[in-house]
């Protein structure tokens, strides 16, 4: 019996999932962050902490697995790796792989090798892989860097939208009234005097008040919301025209909260317009399954398996993580 460990290494979340050659699911791990960009020692124990669960969940020793992929948020560069490969060795892992986590988003999303993810949750990142297996990462670096958006901008760009309409640089706006709700504010001033006085952040999770105007038809939030897309659309086209993959037959897969939840056209919309022109034989799906999953997969493939149609209907099944029950091996 061949066993497997996928690994899905985020800014706040890591998971591990362990499965059989069958994909039947022996043991699951779950901890804190896996980012090295973070806190290079504490994502190191969080990822130690999640396979040691997903193992002792099966019964199994590190040794008894075949193969372990590891899908890393800040896997971006060369520089990276070489913090990355040493740091899963002293772990005591001998046969993984290492690769960015949108990586294994794209894998769980589609029944190829190969394809082109976009991921919008706190951040935004797009990579692509074609059926040469050639990689290819376009973004993930930020905003200085080209990136746009994300729930770590799109807070941002919420907040300055209500401060603009106060001081009459912006048109009224239905994001001023749930972001006064949302913050316990009673007008704009006193939000904007407090949030200079005391140095306040705004939470990532006000992102989510753009799809609530949205709904209700507000220009200011489909603007915002519509520039998300249209970035993301250049995202995908970049790695589709890098990798040469014009006239390939591929999914785009969509990942991320953003993209996931809530989200009623505003921001795929704009994608599917990208995504025809480059590669006309695409298709655009949304990632329903964990991540971790395409880890899986991913290990079982770079172990030279390939992956049955019982195998990724056994595993697709599973739409939520934590919904995830140990099996009988």
């Amino acid at each position: 019996m061949a066993y497997y460990l996928g690994i899905d290494g985020g800014g706040s979340k890591t998971y591990a999932l362990l499965t059989n050659e069958s994909g039947h699911v022996l043991g699951k791990g779950k901890s804190g962050n896996g980012n090295h960009q973070i806190n290079a020692a504490q994502a190191a124990n969080n990822i130690r902490s999640a396979a040691a669960d997903a193992l002792a969940q099966a019964g199994l020793r590190q040794e008894d697995v075949n193969h372990a992929y590891f899908g890393l948020a800040g896997a971006d560069r060369e520089a990276d790796y070489q913090i990355l490969h040493p740091m899963i060795r002293a772990l005591g892992f001998n046969h993984y792989s290492i690769n960015c986590d949108t990586i294994i988003g794209l894998r769980a999303g589609t029944n190829h090798s190969y394809g082109v993810a976009l991921i919008c949750g706190t951040g935004t990142n797009s990579a692509g892989r074609n059926p040469q297996g050639v990689h290819y990462q376009c973004g993930g670096f930020d905003y200085m860097y080209g990136d746009f958006g994300g729930g770590g901008a799109l807070n941002i760009e919420v907040f300055r939208s209500v401060i603009r309409a106060w001081d009459g640089r912006e048109q009224p706006t239905l994001l001023t009234g749930l972001l006064l709700d949302m913050l316990g504010y009673k007008d704009v001033e006193t939000l904007f005097n407090d949030f200079q006085d005391h140095g306040r952040s705004v939470p990532v999770h006000a992102a989510k008040l753009l799809f609530e105007a949205a709904a209700l038809n507000d220009a200011v939030a489909l603007e915002i919301l519509r520039h998300q897309g249209e970035e993301l659309g250049k995202s995908a086209s970049a790695v589709v025209h890098r990798l040469g993959m014009e006239n390939d037959t591929f999914d785009v897969v969509l990942a991320g909260s953003l993209l996931t939840r809530g989200d009623r056209g505003w921001i795929r919309g704009p994608i599917e317009q990208a995504v025809k022109v480059a590669a006309p034989l695409a298709s655009i799906v949304t990632l329903s399954t964990e991540p971790v999953v395409g880890a899986v997969w991913s290990a079982m493939e770079e172990d030279g398996l390939t992956i049955s149609t019982e195998t990724y209907e056994r595993m697709r099944s599973y739409q939520e993580y934590d919904q995830i029950k140990q099996t009988t091996r």
